[in-house]
């Protein structure tokens, strides 16, 4: 059996995320040699933090967006493994961050970080962890994928502050919810996916389709794991269910749950999410009132415009099978229970 052969066979039995790591290996061993190389430092606490967290695991979905992109236009991995390092490193300083900012008690199954070696340690690797990435950047001397992901950074801030300003507000919008999660989630989605069209040589409009297949494929992957924090199984999505809930952020079933709310049900949600005075059962009763308004299938029905986005957006590549893998992923972030 040829090798692209078995590859389709592999594809046709695994999940699109399987099939797309499975296709990596050889390539995400060098991204880890790189991940574990560049965390090193002579301040014990760095590798120490930075290792608990990245050792717990993870998808590792950014850097293999760079990957299948730089493989898809037949670019130079070893510059794609630097640079999908650097992608690592920009999620993880922002998980660091994001994990303070939120109080978080658990990440990827396990204790946050910050409840470990706590707040001031985390935010300060964090930084750290950005301030290597923009290292490797600058190694991999290309201007163009330094604006890239030096934007992506920024526009992750952005949606940070911009998630304050929505967090126990139950006057948000759909609007701002989407404007919270595409600089939040999709921004790092589409810079990863952007890097390998340009580490490729590939013209302007295949890099765009590249940025947008990202965008789009970010943006539903956010909302289905907003829906998740309502119906996943807890040991398999890795944290706890509810959090968002608990923590008062205003998430796509909430919004839909909102919008034809009667008055007890919005007295609920105010009570809830806005003063954040919560006791036994709310959680079960937001459920039904999820439930009463069918906000869970709305929330799919919206995620699922962006899985056909992302279908749609992906470009024509030399690489049919890794282009196929590609197609099949954005429809996979529905059916993923992680």
């Amino acid at each position: 059996m040829s090798d692209i052969a078995s590859q389709e066979k592999a594809t046709s039995l695994a999940s699109p995320l399987d099939s797309l790591s499975d296709s990596l290996t050889d390539d995400m061993r060098e991204v880890n040699a790189a991940i574990l190389k560049e965390m090193q430092s002579d301040v014990p606490m760095i590798p120490q933090l930075a290792g608990y967290l990245i050792a717990a695991g993870g998808k590792r979905i950014r850097p293999l967006m760079t990957l299948a992109g730089t493989l898809l236009f037949e670019g130079d991995m070893k510059r794609a493994h630097g640079l999908s390092a650097a992608v690592e490193f920009i999620h993880t300083a922002t998980l660091l961050h994001d994990d303070v900012v939120d109080e978080s008690d658990e990440r990827r199954g396990q204790k946050a970080a910050n409840l470990i070696f706590g707040n001031k340690s985390s935010v300060l690797v964090g930084d750290y962890l950005f301030s290597k990435a923009f290292q490797l950047m600058v190694a991999d001397g290309s201007l163009e994928i330094l604006r890239i992901l030096s934007d992506a950074s920024a526009i992750i801030a952005e949606g940070e502050v911009m998630q304050l300003g929505t967090a126990n507000n139950i006057e948000t919008s759909l609007d701002e919810y989407l404007a919270v999660i595409k600089a939040k989630t999709a921004a790092l989605f589409a810079a990863s996916c952007e890097v390998g069209p340009v580490i490729a040589g590939a013209d302007a409009q295949t890099q765009k389709s590249m940025h947008d297949y990202g965008m789009a494929l970010g943006i539903a992957f956010q909302i289905a794991d907003d829906i998740l924090d309502y119906k996943a199984d807890q040991e398999a999505l890795g944290k706890t269910i509810g959090d968002d809930f608990r923590e008062g952020k205003m998430t796509a079933p909430v919004i839909f749950a909102l919008e034809n709310a009667d008055e007890l049900e919005t007295l609920f949600w105010q009570r809830t999410i806005q003063d954040k005075n919560q006791k036994e059962g709310d959680f079960e009763s937001a459920l039904e009132i999820l439930e009463k308004h069918d906000a869970v299938a709305q929330s799919f029905a919206l995620a699922q415009t962006y899985v056909s986005m992302a279908e749609n957006a992906l470009p024509a590549a030399k690489n049919s099978v890794m282009q196929e893998i590609l197609r099949s992923l954005a429809s996979f972030t529905l059916k993923r229970a992680f």
